[in-house]
């Protein structure tokens, strides 16, 4: 892409969109930064563009489709692009190979982020520079994807794509892509559910070498069937039962492919490795944590499907642990005569239903104590409370809208026992949440914070929600701790 001379509207001064103006003026752009909030910016309001010397525009995933500037810019056939499809466009040969970096681009509703980071800690252990990039804010995530991109040192890079990126990026042929389960969510950005599947597929366009789907999940499942990947690509699908022929799962207790993305003929089960010897895959007592190891079969399907030397890949994947907030012990009292302690796990990433139910799926029967809340976005959560009720022994109510939580108790569980934390004083929100938690729980238990709602309405962001958490939950064990 020769973006000299072109002037371009950066719609959102965040880290990306700060990022990519920096590249873009470095290769003889006219760069125009919009920005209602940043003083930096060189306009304050949509209103005062000249749309008459405008070539493209650049929008942060904060406008949706349908704000007005998105719309003019369209009326006059100015391209609205994401970050995505700039850095797409702006790639550089890599010192390397002399070709453009690989690709591997990873979407879906939950476990983008860890999925990720599994990709590129395999690649790196494989001898490739492969950081991860995209919509991800964790691990080496240093620079954005622009940045990336037009880093020549780069091999590969592992790009966590989200719903709101792959809607305005249209030219994308990834090396490997990866789609790990759609549920609902963001709906009202994208205009409904057939619109949110639709963006997600498109990471789906033109894939040269392995297409990963959820073979489990049959929206996911038949978008991968619709799909049209470049000539020779192989379609794997993951899944958390016993693989068919395509796949790659699990059978008595190993991770099997039969795929042929493990060297086998497509059809042949090749045993890979004991589910064992994962240790971030699994509770203390070997319970499978169900969505990591969904995230590590979709990760080894990539890295396998890239070309990554098996042995490897698979050495790396037994040594990874996961980034923060996503299903971490934080605190725990010492062990009764039995053995038994009271565990607090951070699952703060967890900030929708699909994420939460997973995480509550990890544990036994009337063991989980759930802090549970927070921004709903909308979302209802009656199936959610219906489906765990089981494992709910009690529930911590959080948040500054607790009604959609409430309503999902009195309807889907009305004898679970429940604490609601007053909103305010939000400083205390979360050490109070945790004493109410405490006390409901007993040697054996679980206090497990996976909210199943956003975080900004209390904390920072799901990180804060979950360092608040490990801090108060620290705490609690100091002060109870001899149970």
């Amino acid at each position: 892409m020769d973006i000299t001379g072109k002037t371009v509207v950066i719609a959102g001064l965040g880290v990306s969109g700060t990022s990519l103006a920096e590249v873009l003026r470095e290769r003889g752009a006219k760069v125009i930064g919009v920005d209602e909030r940043k003083p930096e910016a060189d306009l304050h309001s949509f209103d005062d563009i000249d749309w008459s010397t405008v070539d493209y525009v650049m929008s942060s995933p904060v406008f949706n489709p349908r704000t007005p500037f998105i719309l003019e810019a369209q009326r006059r056939g100015i391209p609205v692009m994401s970050e995505v499809e700039f850095a797409w466009r702006l790639r550089v040969p890599t010192a390397r190979t002399g070709a453009p970096a690989g690709w591997i681009g990873i979407t879906g509703t939950n476990g983008k982020t860890s999925t990720t980071e599994m990709t590129s800690a395999m690649l790196t252990a494989c001898g490739h520079d492969a950081p991860c990039a995209g919509n991800i804010a964790s691990g080496n995530m240093a620079m954005s994807l622009s940045r990336c991109a037009t880093n020549p040192e780069h091999d590969v890079l592992c790009v966590e794509l989200s719903s709101f990126q792959l809607h305005f990026t249209d030219s994308l042929a990834l090396d490997c892509a990866a789609i790990t389960n759609i549920a609902d969510d963001h709906l009202d950005w994208h205009g409904g559910r057939e619109n949110y599947a639709a963006d997600k597929a498109k990471v789906f366009h033109g894939v040269r070498r392995a297409l990963v789907y959820n073979a489990d999940d049959a929206l996911v499942t038949a978008k991968a069937e619709a799909a049209e990947p470049a000539p020779g690509c192989r379609k794997v699908g993951f899944t958390l039962h016993e693989p068919k022929a395509g796949q790659i799962g699990v059978s008595d207790g190993w991770i099997v492919d039969m795929s042929g993305v493990a060297g086998g003929e497509p059809g042949q089960a090749v045993r890979l490795a004991p589910i064992a010897g994962f240790t971030h895959l699994t509770e203390p007592d070997g319970t499978v944590y169900p969505h990591l190891l969904a995230d590590a079969l979709t990760a080894l399907a990539l890295v396998l499907g890239y070309g990554a030397d098996k042995d490897q890949a698979l050495a790396a994947l037994k040594a990874f642990r996961p980034g923060g907030h996503r299903i971490e012990t934080v605190a725990a009292t010492e062990p009764d005569a039995d053995g038994r302690t009271i565990r607090f796990v951070d699952d703060s990433k967890a900030t929708n239903a699909h994420a939460a139910n997973a995480s509550l799926t990890s544990f036994a029967d009337g063991s989980v104590v759930w802090i549970a809340g927070g921004l709903a976005k909308g979302s209802r959560f009656e199936h959610l409370v219906a489906d765990r009720r089981h494992t709910i022994k009690a529930a911590v109510i959080i948040g500054v809208d607790q009604r959609p939580m409430l309503d999902a108790f009195a309807a889907s569980s009305p004898d679970t026992p429940l604490t609601v934390i007053e909103p305010e004083p939000k400083a205390t929100v979360m050490d109070r949440a945790v004493e109410a938690a405490g006390a409901y729980a007993r040697p054996g238990d679980v206090v497990l914070m996976a909210p199943a709602c956003a975080s900004m309405d209390q904390f920072v962001s799901y990180a804060d929600r979950g360092d608040r958490f490990a801090d108060a939950a620290r705490r609690w064990v100091k002060a109870h701790g001899a149970h």
